[in-house]
Parts: structure tokens; C-alpha cells; sequence
């Protein structure tokens, strides 16, 4: 039987355990070392649910890089709107440099595709996405990622930096809502 656990109102259990994800990162390390031998990529994590996937990434890299942390902003009110307003955090000019955004999960792809327009518009010299999680079913707009961790589910999940309702963050294996 496997392990569930309660997160206010709703029950999960483990859905990919945190050896197999660790496992998966440093492959998708040593595909960015191999592709992007010679260069100083400047890595942009998404806050705040990357902050392990990068973390745990950046132990595998060995390129001379740098890390950034950004935010964005979608809300109006209470509600999503839906479009991505503005970036905050990025202080780095990116004009010319070798780009990697990090995200926890792309699911309907939406904010991703919003987030890479607005760094493409700095023109920098190459930009890539990484992503620990993707939905395929949920892609309302389709978006080029050039590493992906694992396809999952169109499911609710939490752990490994996401959350429900701001909590779960810090579970290191990754859980899927119970039905």
C-alpha cells in the first residue's frame, strides 16, 4: 500500500518517489553540460515552486553559470488573469547570453509561453526551457521545451516544491491527489 498523507482538506500519496526524481535531474544535468559545453548559460528559476528542481539541478551542472530567481506576476485581485503582466526579479541584462529558464511544471503552458516572449523581446543569444514536470493533456497552447523531466497525468499533484494552498512544498517526493 502506498504511503498517503493530509494536506488541509484532501489526501495524496506517493505518486514519483524522491530517488527517481533526483535520478532524472542529474540526466538532464549532463544533457545541459554536453549541450551547452563552452558557454556560461544564466539559469532563471521560477518562483517559488522550482526552488528544489533548481537547487537539486544546479548540484549536477558543471559549467561556469550563474542562477537567477524570478517571479511573475498574473494576478489581478484575486483572480488569475490568465496573462503574465510582468517579470520581477530579473536585474541581469540577457541581451547575447545563453538563456535556461527552470520550471517546476508546465501544465496549460499559457504563463510559459507569456514568460518566453517577454525574455525573447531582450534577445538573448539562445533560450531553452527545462521543466521537472509536464501535463500534455492540459497544453491549452502548444510551447517548445527542450528538457522535460517527466510527462505526468492531467492530476492534481503536490511535493518537491509544489504546493496546495501553500503547503507541500517541502515533501521530497512527489504526490498525486488520492480519488
Amino acid at each position: 500500500m502506498k504511503s498517503t498523507i493530509q494536506i488541509h482538506d484532501k489526501h495524496f500519496e506517493v505518486f514519483i518517489e524522491k530517488t527517481i526524481i533526483e535520478h532524472r535531474i542529474i540526466e538532464l544535468a549532463s544533457k545541459i553540460n554536453q549541450d551547452y559545453q563552452g558557454k556560461r548559460p544564466l539559469f532563471l528559476a521560477i518562483l517559488n515552486g522550482s526552488f528544489m528542481f533548481a537547487a537539486e539541478l544546479m548540484k549536477s551542472v558543471n559549467l561556469a553559470c550563474e542562477i537567477t530567481f524570478l517571479r511573475v506576476s498574473s494576478y489581478q485581485a484575486t483572480q488569475s488573469s490568465g496573462k503574465v503582466h510582468k517579470i520581477l526579479g530579473l536585474l541581469e541584462n540577457i541581451e547575447n547570453r545563453d538563456v535556461i529558464v527552470v520550471e517546476d511544471i508546465v501544465d496549460t503552458g499559457l504563463t510559459m509561453v507569456e514568460i518566453k516572449q517577454q525574455l525573447l523581446a531582450q534577445n538573448p543569444a539562445s533560450l531553452s526551457i527545462i521543466t521537472l514536470f509536464q501535463k500534455p493533456e492540459a497544453l491549452k497552447q502548444p510551447i517548445d521545451i527542450q528538457y522535460i523531466g517527466f510527462e505526468i497525468e492531467n492530476k492534481f499533484v503536490l511535493g518537491y516544491g509544489l504546493d496546495y494552498d501553500g503547503l507541500g512544498r517541502n515533501l521530497s517526493d512527489l504526490y498525486v491527489l488520492c480519488e
